[in-house]
């Protein structure tokens, strides 16, 4: 049994990210693609997402800019590839709240949308410091931690306070506190919706950017190497990509990092005409598939 539809929908990328930031000690080795993705989980009638990206106006496109992201386009045009709309989608799972994560809430009106309390909590209190403290605000646009705080009046906000199971059935919420920032968290697909399922899948966010995060350089030889940029400590954001591949059975392709481009290279996928790439990693029952 497959439960779910799974993809991984591309909406931008940085052309040329230097490689240091994505693998811990990977100095002047040069560059590579970054694509900024989401994830969108289809079937049990549930539509729902991991992240929602950003949308280019205002601060998200000054941030985009100075990160050198292009070809940005928005849900509609995305989401429209596999036919379905911004207003279809019912719950969204944020795993932190970086601007290309957590940037676009304003374009899902019918939406509920999680987050952890601390990743919400601590960015207020991130912002009220004095400026000198600045840097800590590197990839967060406080709009966005602002209209996060609307959704809490619209009633359209789960704040989750560490793990939580079966928020849909056969989807999980992991925290990951104090790794990439505050509050992360990682998203687990039971795909079998088994207890101890055997198809599981993890969505983890910027806890992992690349396959060498999760297995090293040496596929033969693997060790766990941390990504370039974490607010928190780095041994915990181990100790988080451990959790994550045991989760899975070891099988490190079912743990997926949505800035990895070469996740093409491991399950179906086709670039759009707008150049942008849809990877399919799971198709429920009766689903047809939307690579060709």
């Amino acid at each position: 049994m497959t439960a779910y539809s799974l993809w991984v929908m591309e909406f931008a990328a940085v052309p040329n990210y230097p490689q240091s930031g994505l693998i811990y000690g990977m100095h002047n080795q040069g560059t590579r693609k970054l694509p900024y993705c989401y994830i969108v989980i289809k079937g049990q009638g549930q539509l729902a997402m991991v992240d929602v990206g950003y949308n280019h106006k205002a601060h998200g496109e000054v941030l985009a800019n100075t990160y050198g992201v292009r070809g940005w386009h928005p849900p509609r045009e995305v989401l429209g590839e596999i036919g379905i709309t911004p207003e279809d989608i019912s719950n969204i799972f944020i795993t932190h709240a970086h601007f290309d994560h957590m940037g676009n809430i304003e374009d899902f009106p019918n939406a509920t949308f999680y987050l952890q309390e601390r990743e919400l909590s601590k960015w207020v209190w991130t912002m009220s410091l004095p400026r000198r403290f600045r840097w800590l605000m590197l990839g967060i646009d406080p709009a966005d931690i602002m209209r996060a705080v609307d959704l809490a009046r619209q009633g359209r906000l789960v704040c989750v306070d560490g793990d939580r199971e079966n928020v849909l059935a056969g989807v999980d919420l992991h925290a990951a506190f104090d790794t990439h920032t505050w509050g992360s968290m990682y998203v687990t697909v039971r795909n079998d919706l088994a207890t101890n399922s055997e198809s599981s899948w993890v969505f983890c966010g910027d806890l992992a950017y690349t396959q060498e995060n999760l297995r090293g350089h040496d596929p033969k030889d693997p060790e766990y190497i941390p990504i370039g940029f974490a607010m928190g400590s780095q041994f915990n954001l181990i100790m988080k990509t451990e959790e994550m591949v045991k989760s899975v059975g070891g099988d490190i392709t079912h743990v997926v990092p949505p800035h990895e481009e070469r996740l093409k290279d491991l399950f179906p996928s086709r670039i759009t005409k707008a150049g942008l790439r849809i990877t399919e990693l799971a198709l429920a029952e009766g689903e047809k598939s939307q690579v060709r």
